[in-house]
């Protein structure tokens, strides 16, 4: 795994620039220095792909006379990266050091002089002071994904030296500094190229990146980036559009995202503001989807409770439901007319819900006829959490009101239905929205990644969930 893996963090989505954020992130320090640490495995392994053509030549050794020499089948035998750091550079990107690093490898020597004399043995060359400096751009691609490029690479080797075995090994050792010197530089003219390609080698991977994320069969959830990133020298910040859309038809809700900034933490890898328009959005389209509607029967109220879903119940309260409608058994339409609004504040999260409530009688053969409608407006308290890479909640009923929209049946008095509605909404209603609400929504993702360490807090127009990260595989 190369640095991928934390660059995609850096640009987790394509463009769609002129629209402010409704999901805002931050990678901090911490998160580079750790996406640092999974980047050296991989460069490692990169540098061991150094491959240095066969080297041959002629050259004058007392007192052999004319050497000629090849040295053959180099390979390299470990590599060593004992110092490296990240730092990001703002307005571009980030920068990549590696000091002090090392590498060994052997081969293969063959010499021939004085015309009839041949020698062969092999040989081990060890490279200390390798310096290796590249800056890196993130961009987007045509497809509006994150893309990554080098723009700079510079690569020193401080110093090589080659040691010969067997036959004529003297020979070689005559003029080892000069063969020292090529081998050098074949090395240095490889390392930048390799790190170019291993920077390349990042972007199949970031095209793999989520940017549209299913929830369910109603709805997706857009993390397009709507900016550029905003790089400075301790984070790096960047707006998704963070909007829920239903499946198949991208259709713009009836208001805007807000203003809002993430608190200056740094004590994470990661953070992630989630906006009030983003939840919104989302009772958006499971309203338009019309999910937020419910048919209630009897048969979905716990046995245990002595309130039914008949006409003999509600006739308790309304005696002319009893006398038209004896002895049937009665269905609620909970349908929600308003989009739901949902608030943050400081530790609180609410949903305010206007909803109509239509009951009917069943008639014997199985036709429905009204009884009345009343107006519910409800008012709940959300508990909102983070289950794997998912956010996820549950909602408890604050209070509700009831007021009579028709009536079918007759004047009667509302408020005598309230302990049946609030039995209803507890017992029915509640429960199915929270196993809804029990599955989560999806955050951004890429490949294996894994929160760990997770905090979730409610602010102002916004929850801010603070994370380390880790990889697995």
């Amino acid at each position: 795994m190369f640095l991928h893996c934390w660059l995609a963090l850096l640009a987790l989505m394509p463009l769609s620039f002129g629209t402010k954020a409704g999901v805002k992130v931050k990678l901090t320090e911490k998160g580079l220095e750790y996406g640092r640490q999974l980047g050296m495995a991989s460069i490692q392994q990169k540098l061991k792909t150094i491959t240095v053509p066969d080297i041959s030549g002629t050259e004058k050794v007392p007192p052999a006379g004319k050497v000629h020499y090849s040295l053959t089948n180099m390979k390299i035998m470990d590599v060593g990266l004992p110092q490296s750091e990240v730092d990001l550079v703002p307005g571009t990107g980030f920068r990549l050091a590696i000091g002090n690093a090392f590498l060994s490898m052997n081969g293969n020597w063959k010499v021939k002089y004085l015309r009839i004399m041949k020698d062969h043995g092999s040989f081990d060359l060890n490279v200390k002071g390798l310096t290796i400096t590249t800056s890196i751009a993130i961009k987007s691609d045509e497809t509006g994904r994150p893309a990554v490029s080098t723009v700079s690479c510079a690569a020193t080797v401080g110093s090589a030296s080659i040691k010969f075995h067997g036959g004529a090994s003297w020979l070689y050792n005559l003029f080892k500094n000069f063969i020292d010197k090529g081998l050098q530089n074949a090395l240095q003219k490889q390392i930048c190229p390799l790190v170019a390609d291993a920077v390349s080698d990042m972007n199949p991977r970031l095209k793999t990146l989520n940017v549209l994320a299913k929830v369910d069969e109603f709805a997706e959830i857009d993390y397009s980036m709507v900016s550029s990133p905003t790089v400075s020298t301790s984070s790096l910040d960047l707006g998704l559009k963070g909007e829920f859309y239903n499946i198949g038809m991208h259709q713009e809700p009836p208001f805007s995202p807000s203003n809002f900034s993430l608190p200056p933490q740094i004590s994470d890898m990661l953070y992630i503001g989630v906006s009030t328009f983003t939840a919104n959005s989302a009772a958006f389209v499971y309203n338009k989807a019309g999910v937020l509607s419910l048919y209630i029967t009897d048969d979905m109220i716990p046995r245990s409770s002595p309130i039914r879903l008949d006409t003999r119940t509600f006739g308790a309260f309304i005696p002319q439901i009893a006398k038209r409608f004896p002895g049937l058994k009665m269905k609620l339409l909970v349908k929600t007319v308003k989009n739901p609004v949902i608030s943050f504040e400081p530790n609180n999260a609410t949903v305010q819900a206007t909803d109509t409530v239509t009951a009917y009688a069943i008639q014997p053969n199985a036709t429905l006829t009204p009884l009345f409608v009343l107006n519910l407006d409800i008012s709940v308290s959300a508990r909102v959490f983070v289950s794997g890479m998912k956010i996820a909640g549950a909602i408890t009923l604050n209070k509700m009101d009831l007021t009579l929209g028709t009536s079918y049946v007759g004047e009667f008095q509302v408020r005598s239905l309230d302990n049946i509605f609030q039995m209803v909404l507890k017992l029915v209603v509640i429960p199915q929205l929270n196993t809804h609400l029990a599955k989560g929504y999806p955050l951004p993702t890429l490949g294996k990644m894994k929160l760990v360490n997770t905090q979730l807090q409610v602010l102002k127009d916004y929850m801010l969930i603070g994370t380390d990260v880790q990889f697995m595989g």
